[in-house]
């Protein structure tokens, strides 16, 4: 009996000390949580310390806490993750990626399109002394390894060559790559056969890393570029990321059902299959995309001198206006300059008005003359209008589609870019979300948080949930919104009150601190 009386005393001590909650650096109080799954929100609070979540949910009122967040009437979600970005040599000059924070993105995954840092252990080693704001991870880039290996040769490899571009891949794994992209419109992506893309691919395979591909067509063969990127992935045994799936062209328009049908099929066959998608009716890439790939082979003076031939340049001024008629278009005003140092008065101006401002006649033939002109001054970066609203919106409404910007780390007032860098997701959830209703705010947020941490191997983001990552967005769904335009883009979007990275307050009522709490996140196969 003595014994009975005595237990609730013994144990009295341990019970006080379990019911006190260890102090929080930072309380999140009040908040609609958006948990990333896609369920609806709940009412709650999120305890963060030592850059980790640790409680989520309707907390004590005494929980003890070094800074409280009142979020009555926000949405508090996970961090967004950008799964395809483009920050190399920015992130040098704007450590503090103020353009993705106050977009609520606080994880870019960057080397895509084919087109990655060479040595990433080394690059890896560089952003840990940089002290980003937000995270990092990178995919190997092929055209990279290709350069690396052949430079811009217009052949196949030989076997040694792509034993070497394999131990390249291998190497950028085991450095922590979280897989392997193509950009196959680009210079030597273009020159790659399909074989190829397979055997690179399944070495980024045997380290559980996927592949993300800008295809080889967005346009009128855009149905043939999907069915290559869906072999590489069968015959390579690797999941496949479509990066910023479109369908170009206005003599395209109307059959986004078609691509989304080719993926779904082969999702439903087993095959491991997502895509991204910026929400924008124009893309954004260099000037000379739009020329043909032979011209280009062995770079800048094999190509000057090739159009210094007057036949050759006749012939690729004729393409070039086939390629506009296959538009269904007179001219050349669809193509807007975003970046021309050696022009700036250029940049925001079409190549039809550049043109005009060169006293040329006003004719197509005449603007291809004009495009080859700046090309061979300097590779413009340009912005492409060519895409429908309605096929936008329907790739939105994909499931498995994650918003991405495509973009840079912008550096405030320089040239005149595409928008998509400012305000990718606040357009999809102020936009899309609350003006069109396309997709659910719910649907939205799982789309930014935990389909890319899971489709990249993040297994501790993307969620609220305790133990993981305390990268955290606190927004306004009744204000969040893009306000970057096409004529002004250099404008922060608007409604994201709070951004905590790894745990530190990083964006505060609506301004950046200064905080730089960014890691490079690793994919599985670093050694």
């Amino acid at each position: 009996m003595r014994f009975c009386l005595l237990l609730p005393l013994l144990l009295l001590p341990g019970l006080l000390t379990a019911q006190i909650p260890q102090r929080a650096d930072i309380l999140i109080r009040n908040g609609r949580l958006y948990d990333g799954t896609g369920n609806t929100w709940t009412l709650g609070d999120v305890a963060v310390r030592n850059g980790r979540i640790v409680a989520v949910g309707r907390l004590p009122a005494n929980y003890p806490a070094d800074t409280v967040l009142d979020a009555h009437g926000l949405a508090v979600a996970p961090g967004f993750l950008d799964v395809h970005t483009h920050i190399e040599d920015d992130e040098v000059r704007q450590p503090t990626a103020d353009n993705f924070l106050y977009d609520g993105v606080t994880t870019v995954i960057t080397g895509n399109c084919g087109s990655s840092r060479p040595d990433l252990r080394r690059y890896f080693r560089q952003l840990d002394s940089l002290h980003l704001s937000v995270n990092v991870a990178s995919l190997v880039g092929q055209g990279t390894v290709r350069k690396a290996v052949m430079d811009r040769a217009q052949r196949q490899p030989a076997e040694a060559e792509l034993t070497r571009m394999e131990a390249l891949v291998d190497s950028a794994m085991r450095a922590g790559a979280v897989g392997l992209s193509s950009g196959l419109i680009y210079i030597p992506g273009t020159y790659t056969r399909t074989p190829e893309l397979v055997r690179l691919a399944r070495v980024a395979g045997r380290y559980h890393g996927l592949y993300a591909t800008h295809m080889r067509n967005e346009s009128d063969s855009v149905r043939q570029a999907i069915q290559e990127a869906l072999q590489v992935g069968r015959e390579a045994g690797v999941p496949v990321q479509i990066s910023h799936l479109k369908l170009g062209g206005q003599q395209n328009w109307g059959h986004t059902d078609e691509l989304l049908n080719l993926i779904e099929a082969a999702r439903q066959s087993g095959q491991q299959v997502t895509i991204d998608q910026y929400p924008y009716t124009a893309s954004s890439t260099s000037l000379s995309t739009l020329l043909p790939d032979a011209v280009q082979a062995d770079g800048r003076d094999s190509l000057r001198a090739r159009l210094a031939r007057p036949a050759v340049r006749r012939a690729v001024e004729q393409f070039l206006v086939q390629r506009l008629k296959r538009k269904g278009l007179r001219h050349f005003s669809y193509a807007v300059v975003a970046r021309f140092p050696p022009e700036p008065g250029y940049q925001g101006r079409s190549i039809e008005e550049i043109n005009r401002l060169r006293r040329r006649p006003h004719t197509a033939r005449a603007e291809a003359a004009t495009v080859l002109d700046v090309v061979l001054q300097y590779d413009a970066g340009m912005v492409f209008h060519g895409m429908s609203e309605t096929d936008v919106q329907n790739i939105m409404r994909y499931p498995q589609n994650m918003v991405a910007s495509d973009a840079s780390i912008r550096v405030w007032q320089e040239g005149t870019p595409h928008p998509r860098g400012y305000g990718s997701n606040a357009r999809v959830l102020g936009h899309y979300v609350r003006e069109l209703r396309v997709i659910t705010l719910e649907e939205a947020i799982r789309r930014m948080t935990s389909l890319p941490a899971q489709t990249f191997g993040f297994s501790d983001r993307g969620l609220l949930r305790p133990g993981f990552a305390a990268d955290i967005v606190v927004f306004d769904p009744a204000t969040v919104a893009d306000k970057s335009t096409f004529a002004q883009p250099h404008q922060y979007s608007v409604g994201m009150q709070y951004v905590l990275v790894n745990g530190r307050l990083t964006v505060r009522e609506g301004k950046h601190t200064g905080q730089r709490a960014g890691q490079v996140l690793y994919g599985p196969g670093k050694q």
